[in-house]
């Protein structure tokens, strides 16, 4: 690290309040098979940001009724006492690696401006890694750089593929490689970039999307800004379902996370699933055809089908788990994630988590 990221950091650090010395963070690796619980430290990937003189009480009046509220967290809700007892329970559950979606949720030192109150610090964050570590646990960090979910990004993502916004990408990767000392992976996100994901409920005002060229230049540049600083870059992959020229273009050092959760309730049969899911449980097959490591990725959060025949989606993973370990190549094939899709934030959304745990569980045993 050099001399000018020191002081960037200790600066920051000083500010953030905390004054304890750093000690390296000893590289930890999870054997074997990837067993990963996708976490959320920040929520505000599924937000808009708005400058600070828009009057917010128009935005309110606008939302359509049971519209998605637009408007960014300025308090982390995630409560320290339930991530502790989620984590405790994925660790005690077989589970070897977390992986972090840290939004606002951590104190970049290169732009605290970013952080929140109640933001983690980077020396809480090493304290945790260490904490997890001792428990079995690989810890990897994910910042979604998709436009769909990037309020996290505040005003930057109204500067996006701008010299700005690239130099706050780069700034930010840095700063996460340095906290969590190099780790594995780092899990760029890349998922659901188009307009009706962000205007869906009418959540944002400000709807922005890269395409082809655009949106494949932007995206290699994450991956080798990730490389550049120690990581592998992790991805999810959903960008290659409409677009198969993907599967050609993108390097096969990045691992892949497609995830098929069900959501029509289509089955996972390619041969009689003739539903709008189709193309993503076909994803499975692509990846592994194009020959890219993969992690896919189950859930026990409901899709709008599901919710509308209230069946749940408690035997996704459990199904996942059976067909890619029956159908893709076990050299391609390196683990599998769950992702409830909730914060620690509540009692509720805390037995989502550790229900997905006892699911995922299950799943990997059969």
């Amino acid at each position: 690290m050099n001399t000018r990221r020191e002081f960037i950091a200790s600066a920051a650090l000083a500010a953030a309040g905390c004054t304890t010395a750093r000690t390296p963070l000893a590289r930890f690796a999870a054997p074997g098979e990837i067993k990963a619980f996708l976490l959320h430290l920040g929520h505000n990937m599924w937000c808009d940001w708005f400058p600070p003189d828009v009057d917010l009480n128009v935005v309110k009046a606008a939302i359509p009724p049971k519209g998605q509220s637009p408007f960014p967290d300025v308090e982390l809700r995630n409560k320290d006492e339930l991530w502790r007892k989620a984590t405790d329970y994925i660790a005690a559950k077989g589970m070897n690696m977390i992986v972090v979606d840290l939004g606002e949720g951590l104190v970049y030192p290169s732009h605290p401006e970013l952080s929140i109150k109640g933001s983690w610090t980077p020396e809480k964050m090493r304290a945790e890694i260490v904490r997890l570590n001792k428990l079995g646990i690989e810890v990897i960090p994910k910042l979604n750089f998709s436009t769909t979910h990037n309020g996290w990004l505040k005003h930057y993502r109204r500067m996006l593929s701008t010299p700005a916004y690239y130099k706050v990408c780069e700034d930010l990767i840095a700063d996460v490689a340095d906290i969590f000392d190099r780790p594995r992976f780092l899990h760029i996100g890349y998922d659901e970039e188009t307009a009706s994901h962000q205007d869906h409920s009418g959540r944002c005002l400000y709807v922005v999307v890269r395409k082809g060229e655009f949106w494949l230049h932007d995206f290699l540049h994450i991956v080798k800004t990730t490389e550049k600083n120690g990581m592998r870059a992790w991805a999810w992959s959903d960008y290659g379902w409409d677009h198969p020229e993907f599967y050609e273009r993108c390097p096969k050092s990045v691992l892949m996370s497609n995830w098929y959760y069900d959501e029509c309730y289509g089955g996972f049969d390619l041969a009689t699933n003739k539903t709008a899911d189709l193309k993503r449980l076909k994803g499975f097959y692509d990846l592994d055809k194009a020959g890219f490591e993969q992690v896919p990725c189950g859930t026990n959060w409901s899709g709008w089908k599901r919710r509308q025949l209230k069946t749940g989606a408690d035997d996704v993973i459990g199904k996942l788990v059976k067909l890619c370990r029956r159908d893709i190549s076990p050299k391609n094939l390196k683990g599998f994630m769950m992702a409830p899709w909730v914060s620690c934030d509540n009692e509720e959304n805390l037995k989502t988590n550790l229900k997905g745990a006892d699911l995922f569980a299950d799943a990997l045993k059969a």
